[in-house]
């Protein structure tokens, strides 16, 4: 008997796996589909000995320090602030626009002054600001939307940004000083070894048993559990009865080059010219020191696994026919990105799966993640601040991550 069944060991399950069983004594079963732990943040070193990202580049920033606390206890930090580059008019230039991207692109010498007197000059006038192209041109204007964002997005979402909701394009900032920091949180960090090692951690518990390449329906009749937390796509888990909710997907093409270097930055936007849109270059992110370097495209696409849900009205309206469905279920909780179809980062989809365990163990909200952190690591946590297996019946058995 299983007090809870848990359905994918992403962020939202391995959070709540790790919560219940430490804090609460529960015996958890977390089952996924795929072959390891970690969901889309999974890491591992590649046939060169390289530290990949498997599913594209995965960069941790945020503002709540519970977060980054709790994810504390199962990691060292490497500080890191992500920068990033987009290819424009034959030039690579920084993204988000920001002070010396306008003077690089069109060879002027603004000054805060001068760029915020151009972006007035250029921004175009949205009586009310309803799609992802307007968000755009009233902030930069015609001419750098075409540049930076019209092409990008359609690659990216398979639609062009006046069919898109303003909430994709609502966080682009346009900057009068030269800060070309992608993220400005307040945390910004890689997990010094990895995700993958920061997961292994989290599940290193006794209570805490998993089960991979496991669909969580080929265990019905064969184990008994009390509640069951999913993360999985909520349409699926109702047989698609009211149809499918849209997501985009992505293709990865990974290559290992035998040079130190491959590209200035950790990534670069390609907004125009090819089919791609961006390529990642891991050792950047990782602050791995290896004479060769691996690199990977993305492609997106329509169909495959499930990345990006797409912020469209009617599919909003469509998600809260199957959240009825879900809220009317006993005994049965939703969490995480595609259970709740909303586009989370990692620190958010953390805070979610905190605030359910709360609602679990009957905490107060506001009452904090009670942490477990060895002294290392929060005087490493204080530093950064100041700074600033078996197989069975097919299924791969994990019970006591190494």
């Amino acid at each position: 008997m299983y007090d809870y069944l848990i359905v994918g060991a992403g962020f939202a399950g391995s959070v709540l796996a790790e919560r219940l069983a430490s804090q609460l004594g529960k015996r958890v079963l977390l089952v996924d589909r795929r072959n390891h732990i970690g969901g889309n943040a999974f890491d591992h070193y590649n046939d060169d000995g390289i530290l990949v990202h498997k599913y594209g580049p995965h960069i941790f920033h945020t503002n709540s320090l519970e977060v980054f606390e709790y994810l504390g206890q199962f990691t060292a930090w490497r500080p890191y602030e992500h920068r990033v580059q987009a290819s424009v008019d034959g030039q690579l230039v920084p993204i988000p626009i920001n002070l010396d991207t306008i003077n690089k692109l069109y060879g002027l010498n603004f000054d805060s002054f001068g760029i915020e007197e151009f972006f007035k000059k250029v921004a175009v006038e949205v009586p009310q600001v309803r799609t992802s192209e307007d968000v755009v041109i009233s902030k930069v204007g015609r001419e750098l939307y075409e540049k930076f964002f019209k092409n990008y997005t359609k690659k990216q979402w398979g639609m062009d940004p006046s069919e898109l909701d303003a909430s994709v394009a609502a966080r682009i900032p346009a900057r009068t000083n030269r800060d070309d920091r992608y993220f400005t949180d307040t945390y910004q960090a890689m997990p010094l070894f990895g995700y993958t090692r920061m997961f292994e951690r989290m599940l290193d518990h006794p209570n805490i048993h998993i089960l991979l390449n496991t669909d969580y329906r080929e265990l019905e009749g064969e184990i008994n559990y009390r509640e069951m937390i999913y993360t999985g796509p909520i349409d699926e888990f109702f047989d698609f009865c009211y149809g499918k909710l849209p997501y985009r997907s992505l293709e990865f093409k990974h290559e290992t080059h035998g040079i130190p270097v491959f590209q200035p930055a950790s990534v670069v936007n390609y907004p125009n010219e090819q089919l791609y849109t961006r390529i990642t270059e891991f050792k950047y992110l990782t602050g791995q020191e290896h004479p060769k370097t691996s690199i990977v495209y993305e492609f997106p696409l329509s169909e495959g696994d499930p990345y990006y849900p797409v912020p469209k009205p009617e599919n909003k309206e469509l998600y809260e026919k199957y959240k009825a469905l879900a809220d009317a279920m006993p005994n049965m909780h939703f969490v995480g990105r595609l259970a709740t179809y909303r586009y989370y980062n990692m620190d958010q989809v953390t805070a979610q799966a905190l605030t359910m365990f709360k609602k679990l163990s009957g905490e107060k909200r506001e009452q904090p993640v009670q942490v477990r952190t060895d002294p290392a690591t929060q005087k490493h946590i204080h530093s950064f601040e100041m700074a600033h297996k078996m197989h069975s019946n097919g299924h791969t058995v994990i019970t006591r991550p190494s």
